[in-house]
């Protein structure tokens, strides 16, 4: 419903906003990694995603759109509510969620307060296919080189080819000179 707001930063604190747009103020639930990001600039643009639950309507905000992808992952969970996923968010970063997701490490996922053994088992179940972008997060994905991989590995995911196999094909392929279509063309002469 609300993807985002710009406009002027009136309050920040480390669990909320408040950002004015048009004249309204809006109240926003932040993570502590949310918080940190943001400068205490006047003018401010952040990512939200609107919850609606039985007894109350909670805007949710993120200083980027990984963290609100992550959150959206998070809360798809079993026993993970918003805030529980605020409090995993303010624990870890998204990519380190991602990679303790993807290898498996229930210890990482435990150590955020409020999640036992079962619940980190769950996330790790139901999230691991899920988490193909954020394993390169941690990775210098600002170079150019590996943004291209990056892409052509998620292209070729969202094709329907092994998230494995689309890896093994991409190492074979790239040299670092190819643009993203011609990672993905000579990747699918391998597949």
């Amino acid at each position: 419903m609300i993807t985002h707001l710009n406009g002027k930063l009136v309050e920040k604190n480390p669990t909320n906003l408040i950002i004015e747009c048009g004249g309204i103020g809006y109240e926003v639930k932040i993570s502590l990694n949310t918080f940190s990001a943001i400068k205490s600039e006047e003018a401010i643009k952040i990512f939200t995603q609107f919850v609606v639950r039985e007894d109350a309507q909670i805007l949710y905000g993120f200083a980027t759109t990984d963290e609100r992808e992550m959150f959206n992952h998070l809360i798809s969970v079993s026993g993970i509510g918003p805030n529980t996923a605020m409090i995993m968010l303010s624990s870890l970063l998204p990519s380190d969620i991602a990679q303790a997701i993807v290898s498996e490490d229930v210890n990482t996922i435990k150590s955020v307060k409020g999640i036992g053994a079962k619940t980190a088992q769950r996330v790790i179940v139901d999230l691991k296919d899920k988490m193909a972008k954020f394993e390169f997060s941690s990775d210098n994905i600002f170079v150019e080189n590996n943004t291209k991989r990056f892409e052509a590995l998620t292209a070729l995911v969202s094709l329907g080819f092994d998230k494995k196999a689309a890896e093994k094909a991409l190492d074979k392929v790239s040299t670092g000179e190819e643009s993203v279509e011609e990672l993905i063309k000579l990747s699918l002469k391998i597949l």
